[in-house]
């Protein structure tokens, strides 16, 4: 049985709300032309750049706060909690979780970098683009060495620009970047077009995982006038199970064996579901189809090139053999309203107790520490990693 105190958590779906000085080291000559942080006499702070607003919204920072406080109303800096964008205070927090390392996913810029790409100069996007790289790698992650695993965004108007992005942050030992579930619904090529072909081939090159965030096409799942927004929650795992289902029948992944895709925040408990549909799918209709995976199913292929996370899902862990266990790994969500913090290790003892102790280190961190070729016991021994190590570090 799974106890909380003696588990290693890495979570590979967190968030970032960016600091104020989140462009103070970028080089002097993009100063004028970063975005900039405002405090609004209404309040709330924002990001401006080229003229647009950028919020912070409600939902995407309530650590800290009982459920009865949630909302979508835009906040300031000061009615959030310090770990959503202090460092320092992020590290805190993970060890108030227990959490020994977490992959953190941008804010203000978009999932896949979209702020950038709306530059009325490209070439000035692109330099921000790689500053706000460089700062997640040089200062957010490595501030705290063995705590983050960075995560960079493409410069996805290019795939050319994006290739050698991936591989000048892969010497930074950056091996992992956010990608569009959908990227023609943000105007450019589906993702089985060769458009991407470059960008691809230099994830595969340099074993870059391509996370695939939900929401990161900019849309969800349409509602109809007047519907609760608690069926837009609810739905947000068809925008990931539509991405994948995309990936699968294209010629993406046979034309890179070697490429991977992280299904970010994306659940589990209806991958068996999914997983029996291809392959009856496959079954039934690749005679005149055209589809041809050889001695391999589509299941087979999903395994092979996707990694799954979940929150709290019993399902997902319950059908872990169906789904693969080597594919799954855990997410915190921190400090979005769907997160666990600061309970997340009790709530996954619950969902672990019938689970034997060799797949809960797989699920909890040893899968995560493979798939973006991470190893935080380099900087942080093994024996201070635990819940309970963590945790004593803490003062309240």
């Amino acid at each position: 049985m799974a106890r909380s105190d003696d588990m290693i958590l890495i979570s590979v779906d967190d968030h970032v709300v960016e600091p104020p000085t989140l462009f103070a080291n970028a080089p002097a000559r993009l100063q004028e032309y970063a975005p900039k942080f405002v405090h609004k006499d209404n309040g709330t702070d924002v990001w401006t750049y080229e003229g647009a607003e950028m919020p912070n919204v409600g939902l995407n920072a309530v650590a800290g706060k009982r459920p009865e406080e949630y909302g979508i109303e835009p906040t300031a800096l000061a009615d959030i909690r310090k770990g959503c964008w202090d460092v320092d205070e992020r590290v805190a927090d993970m060890n108030r979780n227990g959490v020994l390392a977490s992959m953190n996913f941008p804010s203000f810029v978009g999932f896949c970098g979209q702020l950038f790409a709306r530059s009325q100069d490209l070439a000035i996007g692109l330099d921000l683009l790689r500053a706000y790289n460089d700062w997640h790698i040089d200062e957010w992650c490595g501030s705290h060495p063995g705590r983050f695993i960075p995560l960079s965004v493409p410069a996805i108007w290019d795939p050319e620009l994006a290739a050698a992005e991936v591989r000048r942050v892969a010497k930074k030992g950056c091996h992992a970047v956010t990608f569009s579930e959908n990227p023609a619904k943000l105007g450019w090529p589906a993702i089985w077009d060769e458009h991407w072909d470059p960008f691809f081939r230099a994830c595969e090159e340099e074993g870059t995982v391509i996370c695939l965030h939900i929401g990161s096409s900019s849309t969800v799942l349409a509602l109809e006038p007047g519907a609760p927004i608690d069926i837009m929650i609810t739905l947000t795992p068809l925008n990931t199970m539509h991405a994948a289902t995309d990936l699968v029948w294209s010629p993406v992944l046979r034309k890179y064996p070697n490429l991977k895709f992280a299904l970010s925040e994306g659940g589990t408990g209806w991958l068996p579901y999914w997983m029996e549909r291809l392959d009856y799918t496959y079954q039934q209709h690749h005679f005149w189809t055209g589809q041809d995976f050889g001695d391999k199913l589509p299941s087979d292929v999903v395994r092979e090139h996707f990694s799954f996370c979940f929150i709290s899902d019993k399902n997902g862990v319950d059908d872990r053999h169906k789904i693969g266990v080597d594919s799954i790994t855990w997410e915190c969500d921190f400090p979005h309203s769907d997160s666990t913090w600061p309970n997340s290790p009790e709530m996954l003892e619950k969902q672990l107790e019938d689970v034997a102790d060799d797949e809960v280190a797989k699920m909890t961190h040893e899968n995560a520490m493979r798939i973006y070729n991470f190893d935080p016991f380099s900087s942080v021994p093994k024996d201070r990693a635990t819940v309970r190590a963590l945790r004593s570090l803490t003062t309240d």
